[in-house]
């Protein structure tokens, strides 16, 4: 049973109830053909809208007793303030006081490589499709998402990158990520094979321009002719240039890596494996101090002693949790499309249609927190680091989010004794309000 969650006023008056989200759901968006059935329970809270506004004159309030999990470490019965849209030092006289013992408080998620949710594609969807799939997220705790495109023609993701870039001018995705089409198809995974391309770096800048600023991250296969010039390319403009859907050896890692690249893209899937006379990119991946790797902690991408090796060799100050989701995350069993590719998604397992490689995940984050601790034993601590601030770091916004230091940005989750979500604050609104209506 949820423990209770106390709301104290400054005239002394409480109101209590379990903690629990707020009851009611959104509609699927048109065209999705998951299990609608699940759907409905799945989104088993409202979102904020898109652009949440504070109320006028709204109280500042402390949630009090709870862990809360900072930069420093956890301060147990702790105390955070909250002041309209940011993290307070102090609270004034008028605060409320909100008693939130036995629960747990983190920083928002951050999700670097996200394809969608909800039954909304970020890669092929409308506006409204792409609002739908955040919101989704954000009911699982993700406050800050990179929207990541499949391999397509250039055209089509010039396109694409225009309609996502104004979702990130208004504050809705916090860039864009390019997943393709410079990949090996020695590595493809779940994209189309027919329009894989070299990494031009005449093509690459096409995709930085479409984005008008707003690209984010780029997958390529440095190993691929013009690989490394894209990689020098992406530095000079500020965009991460991330390794990954590669075949590269140790050697040629290490020369992407000193030409610029910060990030591999989900170690250890659709890259060779480390051998012992060829160790691959990922002995070169994990060595590297400059290098941050993204993991997808679901139980299916990666075996739990491969998520130790991780941490244990890079550290958790470099390693980031994603969920690569599709648009079966938070919905449902049934059939989609990834980009031009049929995918089925049984048990929760998203696998092409044809060929039954594995096509992305329907992972949530808090599911990845989740599973972190009560699974894979980490401490608290890191896998917040993972899920928080190191993403938060390569995106040249931890000034803004990533930790539950005053100045930043309230956004933050409450979790549960058993790290169950209970609660989402975005920008000091509840998305998932955990205090009743």
């Amino acid at each position: 049973m949820a423990p209770t969650l106390s709301d104290t006023g400054s005239d002394g008056s409480a109101s209590s109830g379990a903690a629990r989200p707020v009851a009611g759901s959104d509609s699927a968006p048109k065209g999705a053909r998951g299990d609608s059935e699940h759907a409905a329970t799945a989104a088993w809270a409202r979102p904020a809208p898109t652009h949440p506004q504070s109320p006028p004159n709204a109280h500042p309030y402390v949630l009090e007793g709870a862990h809360v999990v900072l930069p420093t470490g956890t301060v147990r019965n702790g105390r955070l303030v909250i002041d309209g849209t940011r993290i307070a030092a102090d609270a004034p006289e008028n605060a409320h006081t909100i008693d939130v013992r036995d629960h747990w408080v983190v920083p928002g998620f951050v999700d670097l490589h996200n394809h969608g949710g909800g039954g909304a594609s970020f890669t092929s969807g409308t506006v409204e499709d792409v609002l739908h799939g955040i919101r989704t997220h954000r009911l699982h705790g993700t406050t800050t998402l990179v929207a990541s495109t499949v391999t397509g023609d250039m055209d089509g993701l010039a396109h694409r990158a225009g309609l996502l870039s104004e979702l990130a001018e208004q504050g809705d995705i916090a860039g864009i990520h390019f997943e393709g089409p410079f990949i090996s198809p020695c590595r493809k995974g779940a994209h189309s094979e027919e329009l894989l391309r070299d990494p031009d770096p005449a093509d690459v800048r096409k995709l930085i321009d479409a984005a008008r600023g707003r690209a984010a991250m780029v997958t390529l296969a440095t190993e691929l002719p013009g690989g490394l010039d894209s990689v020098r390319l992406l530095a000079e403009h500020g965009v991460i240039a991330a390794i990954g859907h590669t075949d590269a050896t140790y050697e040629q890692t290490v020369q992407a890596i000193d030409a610029g690249a910060t990030v591999a893209t989900h170690l250890f899937n659709a890259m060779p494996p480390l051998g012992h006379r060829e160790p691959g990119p990922i002995a070169a991946l994990l060595e590297d101090e400059r290098i941050t790797v993204e993991l997808i902690n679901d139980g299916t991408h990666l075996h739990p002693a491969s998520l130790q090796l991780a941490f244990r060799h890079a550290g958790a100050d470099r390693v980031a949790f994603i969920t690569d989701a599709m648009d079966a995350a938070g919905f449902g069993d049934g059939l989609y499309t990834l980009g031009p590719l049929a995918v089925e998604v049984v048990d929760g397992v998203a696998r092409l249609v044809e060929g039954g490689s594995i096509a992305g995940s329907t992972l949530t984050q808090d599911r990845a927190l989740k599973r972190a601790v009560t699974v894979d034993r980490l401490p608290v601590e890191d896998a917040v680091t993972a899920l928080s601030a190191n993403p938060a770091r390569l995106l040249g916004l931890y000034d803004r989010i990533g930790s539950l230091d005053p100045g930043k940005d309230a956004d933050l989750v409450l979790l549960d004794a058993d790290f169950e979500l209970r609660g989402v604050l975005r920008k000091g609104e509840w998305v998932v309000n955990p205090f009743g209506d």
